[in-house]
């Protein structure tokens, strides 16, 4: 975590305020009749229907897998990987819980609240939190607690995701710790709990609140951010300020941050007490059919390694130096090796890890090989900087959650014509 020297503009702030347009409205101008077919990818979904159409509908967003319109779920496809290690705003995935969100914000009339368990209740505005606070930079990975879910085998029910809901940026912003010694947090203070700008689609769904310990939330590491790649958040991706909590899942990461409660107690509201539970075990592993386990609020995210340069099937020369080259993460800590192996796990090689841009980053790895004739098992696995390496074993859980296990691309080594 470093001081941030950035500027960002009023323009651009502005500029970030005005690209609304997340309506309904989309979907007739992708599915109209006589419209250009979309472009499918193929997710490579075990067992069940996997192409996705790729659209460049949403404002402030280039091409991206859709997996729902409303409300937006959209998937960074895996090239993008490949080419970026920080990934472009416009190609960063989106997901939202609930559909109604707003479609512009008024930068002029935006307040943070803080409340609660405090001496004194406050309100910032965005030039506030902008100017008065010390600027701090982190590159994270921000990550999706169903990423892959669309792999499990069995299949469980959410979101079918491929790999591609992450994403790795700069962020941007202020110390939660900062912002809260305003307000004064008071003795006995336990839980602080945020909440956005949307809003559930019935008055009867709970509102989509989380939270993180007192302690946690004063480390100095978690953050508001109002930037990510030197640039504002884009609508879709929590303009105008973002939760950032490095190495969680981004369940915790709050978009559209507008309020934040400082608890005296343990937050009993449901997206902590029963949603996004994990079972109590190592990877949140329970073997597919038990109906019986503890459970625990998900949290820290987990190493996991990709390739990103090829797919499932591929066709590649037999006998020449292929450079294979992908991406890591420790998950809360950073990566200490990534080991390859391409006979289906029975030796493993170092790969060679590229620039450290901090603990919570990606980190680029390669690898040159020659590959025998025929169908080759290629593997990944990525150690962290604690001694925690992905199983060879894929976990499992009846949620989809936190996806940790070795991955495998299956490609064809043919003899040169």
């Amino acid at each position: 975590m470093s001081p941030s020297k950035s500027t960002l503009s009023r323009r651009k702030w502005l500029q970030g305020a005005a690209l609304g347009g997340i309506s309904a409205a989309l979907a007739p101008a992708l599915w109209a009749k006589g419209a250009a077919k979309p472009r499918m990818v193929d997710l490579g979904l075990p067992d069940k229907p996997s192409l996705r159409p790729l659209t460049r509908a949403f404002p402030q967003k280039g091409e991206m897998i859709l997996q729902r319109m409303r409300p937006p779920l959209l998937e960074t496809p895996m090239a993008v990987f490949d080419q970026h290690i920080l990934t472009p705003n416009d190609q960063f995935y989106v997901r939202w819980h609930w559909g109604n969100i707003p479609e512009s914000v008024d930068v002029d009339a935006f307040r943070l609240k803080i409340r609660g368990h405090v001496e004194r209740e406050v309100e910032f505005t965005l030039h506030d939190l902008l100017h008065g606070f010390e600027r701090i930079e982190v590159v994270a990975v921000n990550q999706c607690s169903g990423n892959s879910r669309g792999m499990f085998q069995p299949s469980v029910a959410g979101a079918e995701w491929g790999h591609g809901a992450m994403g790795n940026a700069r962020w941007t912003g202020v110390r939660l710790r900062d912002v809260l010694a305003r307000a004064g947090v008071k003795a006995g203070a336990v839980d602080v709990r945020f909440g956005g700008l949307d809003e559930a689609m019935v008055a009867e769904a709970p509102k989509f609140l989380k939270s993180l310990s007192v302690d946690h939330a004063c480390d100095g590491e978690v953050m508001i951010a109002f930037a990510m790649n030197g640039e504002p958040l884009p609508l879709l991706n929590g303009f105008p300020l973002r939760l950032v909590v490095p190495g969680w899942y981004s369940t915790y990461w709050i978009k559209m941050l507008s309020d934040i409660e400082v608890l005296p107690a343990k937050d009993s509201n449901f997206w902590m007490a029963k949603a996004y539970q994990v079972p109590a075990t190592p990877f949140g592993h329970v073997a597919p059919g038990t109906a019986d386990f503890p459970k625990e609020p998900i949290s820290r995210m987990v190493p996991r390694s990709l390739l990103t340069n090829l797919a499932e099937g591929q066709k590649v020369r037999a006998g020449t130096p292929l450079t294979l080259s992908g991406i890591a993460m420790g998950g809360d800590c950073g990566v200490e090796k990534v080991e390859i192996s391409i006979d289906g796990g029975e030796h493993w090689n170092l790969a060679t890890l590229g620039k450290d841009l901090g603990p919570y980053s990606f980190r680029r790895f390669t690898h040159q090989v020659n590959l025998p004739e025929g169908v080759v098992k290629i593997l990944c696995r990525c150690t962290n900087t604690k001694g925690i390496s992905q199983p060879l074993t894929m976990n499992w859980n009846p949620n989809g959650y936190m996806r940790a296990g070795v991955e495998t691309v299956t490609i064809h080594a043919e003899k040169r014509a």
